[in-house]
């Protein structure tokens, strides 16, 4: 039954593609093609009803968004605020999960040298990937030269840049801790949440068992409280994104991507390349079940870039990341870790977009300069995970200070959105797979049992 109404959305879908196309070249069929590009998401969502699982319902509510944004674009802009909601209810749980998780995954453990241990392999690993996304990133947008020749419309206007300075290193140093952990919560400061709960962590694994046990108990519960918390917000997960996806297409529109398009084919290229090139190897290296990942990584990776925020997905990664067999004790330490240190999607989207940039104003930038503009970038977008086009806001602020002009800047800006989904999918898929290489290579998995399937992360071909 679902492979029939999978079918049928399919060949419904093909007929829309080719009204659609029709309608471009000025053939009188505009209804039609409206009428099946809706019968094919009606399709694809009775495919959904089928399935049973949440992820092709996030897709089908992707699909009808992304339809109404183009279709009835006043009524779209009215339905921001579902995506808002969704992203609200999203927010309440990040603190509480990271916390619960983080101490019951540190203070239960007997040798707290391996949390030192596993810190320090997870930042090597993570600065080595950035490190590829960096190059890759560098490589496609040298190779497509989308920049070169796009012209500045004269009466473009910078709009008032949000306040962001450019950093100095001790600024950085001292945004990593907390001075008040409820201020931390308030603001979204995901690292500084992640310090204090390690310490935390750490700290009560050194009181005695007794006096030990009860908040460990508490701990424990408290996130697996919010694990059930997440199901119960997933359930808006299709009307929250297809609320977000709707306003962005009616905001933004799909007209507006001109001579842009080189640098959106270029920019999904390039994350394809990373994403074969060097995740997959990574991931076949350390004899992860491709497979299985790739099931597990699927809704999370949506959720992503849907809402165009990681913060959205880190609940469902998390769950999912232990549903199939990675240890908590990995899952609650590398994916927050990675949520500030492994933006593998935003570097490579910072290493094409600041480059377009010089492009585009015409200056001819060597190696050696491009490096270190990528390097302060990259240093910059730290933490930036959690905030919706964070990336863009980053590289706005640090424009001056790196010597890049603003105003190719708010080119980009109409299709930010279209940018964001992609990089904001890739930070998800990469932290995912991050927390299953370093289980295996930690020994840990084939040992954690799935907490909801009962099955192990076998070691073995993918």
């Amino acid at each position: 039954m679902k492979r029939t109404l999978f079918l049928i959305a399919l060949g419904v879908a093909a007929l829309a593609v080719l009204a659609s196309v029709a309608q471009i070249h000025g053939q009188p069929q505009g209804s039609l093609a409206v009428s099946l590009r809706w019968a094919a998401i009606l399709a694809f969502a009775g495919y959904a009803a089928a399935s049973r699982s949440l992820t092709p319902w996030i897709l089908a509510g992707m699909l009808a968004g992304a339809e109404l944004g183009h279709d009835a674009p006043s009524f779209a802009l009215r339905l921001g605020i579902l995506g808002q909601i969704f992203l609200r209810l999203i927010k309440t749980i990040i603190a509480p999960l990271l916390f619960g998780t983080l101490v019951s995954a540190i203070a239960g453990q007997a040798d707290l040298k391996k949390i030192g241990r596993l810190g320090i392999k997870a930042l090597i690993y993570f600065e080595v990937v950035t490190t590829f996304a960096l190059v890759i990133g560098l490589a496609a947008i040298n190779l497509s030269r989308a920049g070169v020749g796009v012209q500045i419309p004269p009466s473009t206007e910078p709009v008032a840049a949000p306040p962001l300075a450019k950093p100095t290193a001790s600024e950085l140093v001292l945004r990593i801790f907390p001075e008040n952990i409820a201020k931390s919560v308030a603001e979204g400061e995901v690292l500084e949440v992640v310090v204090f709960s390690l310490i935390f962590g750490i700290a009560l694994g050194m009181v005695g068992a007794q006096k030990r046990r009860p908040v460990l108990a508490f701990t424990e519960g408290l996130a697996e409280t919010m694990f059930k918390f997440t199901n119960i917000v997933m359930l808006f997960a299709p009307l929250g994104v297809g609320g977000a996806l709707a306003y962005t297409v009616a905001h933004s529109g799909l007209g507006m991507l001109g001579h842009l398009l080189t640098l959106l084919a270029t920019f999904y290229a390039a994350l394809i390349v990373f994403l074969l090139a060097v995740l997959l190897p990574i991931t076949l290296l350390a004899r992860v079940p491709v497979r299985r990942f790739f099931a597990a990584v699927s809704e999370p990776a949506a959720i992503g870039f849907a809402t165009t925020s990681s913060e959205a997905a880190l609940p469902r990664a998390m769950e999912a990341m232990e549903a199939m067999g990675v240890p908590r004790s990995i899952v609650a330490f590398v994916i927050p870790l990675g949520y500030s240190f492994n933006l593998t999607g935003a570097t490579l989207y910072l290493s094409l977009a600041a480059i377009f940039v010089a492009q585009a104003s015409g200056q001819r930038l060597g190696l050696g300069q491009e490096l270190v503009i990528m390097l302060a970038l990259m240093l910059a977008s730290k933490g930036v995970a959690g905030v919706s086009r964070g990336s863009f806001v980053v590289l706005l602020g640090m424009a001056p200070a790196l010597g890049l002009p603003t105003a190719p800047l708010f080119l980009l800006f109409g299709i930010d959105p279209l940018l964001d989904m992609g990089r904001t999918a890739v930070n998800v898929i990469g932290n995912c797979q991050a927390a299953a290489v370093l289980a295996r290579w930690e020994g840990d998995g084939g040992r954690n049992r799935s907490r909801e399937a009962g099955e192990e992360l076998t070691v073995g071909a993918p």
